[in-house]
């Protein structure tokens, strides 16, 4: 076939000029209509496709075929039309390649085949084996099932008694009986050694638990009793371990099934033996379960509760994790007490109200006694307790709280443990800024209120003006429609107090005020202080039960025994009930004004308590002296932006050290404040000496006095001790000294203008400003701002002030002058020159 005959049929990819290499058309075309329903005709384009197939040729190269499986025209199947020899070659080879990778291809399936093959030989005879093993097992288990209860029957079945000398009737055997007995036994035993030969052939050893091949001879007795040698020959010894074997899988199935799941309790940290005896289980047991987990560990060595809680799970009990706050459940367990062992106790009452309105005055009068003098300056800075006997046996406890605003803490505390709060008001004077916050105080108590109103006696008073001022604060009187018990007093006449008195009776029978004095003591503590000879003391009041000498009890962070009680005329007494006042002694430290107070029964568990709570007092000091001390650092760093006033303070009681700290910390402002170093209740000793010295503070002593060593070292170390005995003189000092430290008020002084007509350039100084003072005058050394067009184009101060050649202090209104700026040279014809002064202003807070 010629090269154009094969481009005009279109068959084959050739090269039609050499070197040039073109696709052709493979396909032949054509166009059919076909036609639908309603008329609908379609054209389609059909396309034969030419099939060019190659096959190998007896020598095993690859030749082009025409549809019937023959050469095509007779070509030479090593011919290729129309190409080179090199080209025909590089054709051939590629051929010959292409059959070798179909080769290779076909190898790989068929190995890839008898690698499958094999696997599933493989897996076919695992699983027979294991089918083998199966019913070898289950053989076994067979086996050994009756070979124990052979053994519980030869256990169950009575020994055989010897046969008699004599025989008797029933004892006759018939001939054919026994002839078939034996014929059957010869049977049975024929059969079992048949079978035991045949199993012997199967298997060549025998299994494992299946019982041994009978040998000798089976007689009469045997086959008609159904026994066998081997039952017989069963030792009494092998019996009993068979027992025993059984009862104990007996009680391992009963332990199983009767495991006890408890609620461990186990705490941030717990020793080995401690887990044990709360799980009830070994200290054996619980150290190798911690070795399973990684964990070496004796009985005594303590694990964390991460620990503990895998070994609980482990042991399939449940866990209960507990945090070291809970020491204190032993305190929070509040017991209703039952309604039979309540008893009537004193009401509670405490007297508040603005300072110098006779409140401690009119509790004299109650009692009877002058408290008044024992106060500096005539006013109450501590609480004082009390417990006043009426004529008809009646009690009442009244507590006296301070007036001034620095106490506001100490009368928060006094309406926490009242039962009833009388306000005393003057009538001269109303109602002021402290008795606002003293009907905030009992309002927030839930406490009702009896107004006393006191000074009736002095003239210019009007009771009715207190009552119209109460109606502001939402206390409605009496008298005019409300609840509120209103009482005029005098506390120096002593006027309408047993009035008073009753109203307050009456007030606690509403309140039906009860107590179970039965029970350990619990109550609040309402002053702490430090006597010499005496150690810590501390007046509490007995809330709930009854306090004993010897009870052990923790007060806040302190801890002690009952050591002696005294109550408030100044006597021992055995026991203390409810609603009553009572110093304690026996603390091992002050605790703070309003700690709780409760007795308990366990010392150790007391410790704990105080320990735990000393424990967060210090970490809580820690992290304000720490976050003190950065900001210290930061305040360094930004050049003394914040000052502080460092301070050591030591007062008689806990109640002023807090109305102290209280009020200086009221006085701090944005740019400096009070930094209390320490505080504490005590004398000045040589530690507080040393601690102002290290930090440059002071030390204020309320009530106190420095030791002669202390004195000395502070004479040494030039400190600094100030003493006081009322509150308002050391607020007073402590304002004086923080506004030293604070930075002075700037203030700007306006001096006068003046106009640059002329500017001169004179060599080694600079522009020099001709001016004309316009207004006011200018100074040297004055600080001045340089106008040009109403905007200020520079601040700072003159270098020189020259009138003529001469230097001069100051230039009046209307003069010419000379001006030269420090480092400043552009100035302009024109420019305005505005001379000021800077003041400078101490401040005070």
């Amino acid at each position: 076939m010629s090269e154009g005959k094969e481009k005009e049929s279109g068959g084959k990819l050739t090269l039609g000029k050499p070197g040039r290499l073109e696709l052709q058309k493979t396909v032949d075309s054509g166009q059919v209509r076909q036609s639908f329903s309603h008329g609908r005709t379609k054209t389609v384009k059909v396309e034969k496709k030419r099939k060019r197939t190659f096959e190998r040729n007896e020598s095993g190269r690859m030749e082009r075929v025409g549809a019937d499986g023959k050469p095509r025209g007779g070509q030479d199947p090593h011919a290729l039309d129309g190409l080179s020899a090199a080209e025909r070659d590089r054709r051939l080879k590629a051929l010959e390649g292409a059959a070798k990778v179909e080769e290779e291809r076909q190898a790989a399936l068929r190995e890839q085949e008898r690698r499958a093959q094999e696997q599933r030989e493989a897996r076919e005879a695992e699983e027979r084996r294991r089918a083998e093993e199966e019913e070898r097992r289950k053989a076994e288990e067979a086996a050994r099932a009756a070979e124990e209860e052979a053994a519980r029957k030869a256990a169950a079945k009575p020994a055989r008694k010897p046969a008699p000398a004599e025989t008797t009737p029933a004892d006759v055997v018939d001939p054919e009986t026994a002839e078939a007995a034996a014929k059957r036994a010869k049977e049975k035993e024929a059969g079992p050694k048949q079978d035991d030969r045949e199993k012997q052939r199967q298997t060549p050893a025998r299994p494992r638990g299946e019982p041994r091949r009978r040998q000798g001879k089976l007689t009469i007795s045997q086959a008609l009793e159904g026994e066998t040698e081997e039952e017989r020959g069963r030792s009494l010894a092998a019996l009993r371990r068979a027992r025993e074997r059984e009862k104990q899988q007996n009680k391992e199935m009963l332990a199983r099934s009767e495991k006890v799941i408890r609620e461990v309790v186990v705490p941030e940290a717990i020793t080995v033996g401690e887990l044990a005896n709360r799980m009830a289980e070994r200290g054996g047991e619980v150290v190798k379960t911690l070795m399973k987990l990684g964990v070496m560990a004796t009985v005594n060595q303590t694990i964390d509760a991460d620990t503990a809680e895998l070994v609980v799970s482990e042991f399939g009990h449940r866990l209960k994790r507990v945090s070291e706050s809970d020491v204190e459940d032993a305190l929070i367990q509040h017991v209703e007490d039952p309604e039979e062992l309540l008893q009537p106790r004193p009401p509670v009452v405490t007297v508040m109200g603005h300072v110098d309105h006779g409140k401690t005055s009119l509790l004299d009068a109650l009692r009877a006694t002058d408290v008044v003098s024992g106060e500096a300056g005539g006013i109450t800075q501590h609480i004082g307790a009390y417990q006043v006997e009426l004529k008809s046996g009646d009690q009442i406890t009244f507590l006296d709280t301070p007036g001034h605003e620095a106490f506001t803490a100490m009368r928060q505390r006094g309406a926490n443990v009242t039962d009833i709060v009388i306000l005393v008001v003057a009538a001269d004077d109303g109602i002021q800024p402290q008795t606002v916050e003293a009907i905030n105080h009992a309002k927030a108590a839930k406490a009702p209120i009896i107004v006393a109103i006191n000074k009736c006696d002095k003239p210019g008073s009007d009771p009715n003006k207190v009552r119209t001022q109460l109606l502001d604060h939402e206390l409605v009187a009496e008298s005019l429609g409300g609840d509120i018990i209103t009482v005029e007093v005098s506390a120096l006449k002593g006027t309408n107090l047993d009035k008073l008195e009753e109203m307050v009776l009456l007030q606690a029978e509403l309140l039906e005020l009860k107590a179970n004095p039965n029970r350990r003591a619990e109550g609040a503590v309402v002053e702490a202080k430090l006597e010499k000879g005496r150690g810590s003391v501390a007046t509490v009041l007995i809330q709930h039960g009854t306090l004993k000498v010897g009870d052990t009890f923790v007060a806040g962070a302190e801890w002690g025994r009952v050591r002696a009680l005294i109550d408030d005329k100044g006597r021992n007494i055995k026991e203390a009930g409810p609603s009553m006042p009572v110093e304690v002694l026996g603390l091992q430290g002050t605790p703070s004004a309003g700690d709780d107070f409760a007795v308990l029964e366990d010392e150790a568990k007391v410790r704990e308590i105080a320990e735990y709570r000393q424990r967060k007092q210090r970490e809580a000091a820690t992290t304000v002296a720490a976050r003190g001390t950065l900001e210290q650092m930061f305040s360094q760093i930004k050049a003394g932006e914040v000052k502080e006033l460092p301070l050591v303070i030591k007062a008689d009681v806990q109640g002023s050290l807090e109305a102290i700290i209280a009020s200086l910390d009221k006085l701090a402002t944005d740019e400096v404040k009070v930094r209390v170093l320490h505080g504490a209740v005590g004398g000045i000793t040589e530690s507080d000496v040393i601690l102002a010295n290290s930090t440059g503070g002071i030390i204020v002593g309320f009530n106190v006095r420095a030791n002669p060593q202390a004195r000395e070292l502070s004479r040494t170390n030039g400190v600094d001790i100030r003493y006081y005995s009322v509150i308002y003189d050391v607020i007073d000092d402590a304002k004086q000294i923080m506004g030293g430290l604070l930075a002075p008020e700037k203030r700007e002084n306006f001096l006068g203008y003046a106009e640059i007509r002329e500017v001169f350039n004179i060599t080694k100084v600079g522009k020099i400003g001709g001016c004309m003072v316009t207004e006011g005058m200018v100074k040297r050394g004055a600080k001045v701002r340089l106008l040009r067009d109403d905007v200020v184009i520079h601040e700072g101060a003159l270098k020189q002030l020259k009138r003529f050649k001469d230097d001069v202090r100051e230039v009046q209104h209307g003069y010419e002058c000379g001006m030269a700026f420090e480092n400043y040279d552009d100035i302009k014809v024109g420019d305005f020159i505005e001379c000021y002064e800077v003041e400078e202003i101490a401040r005070e807070l």
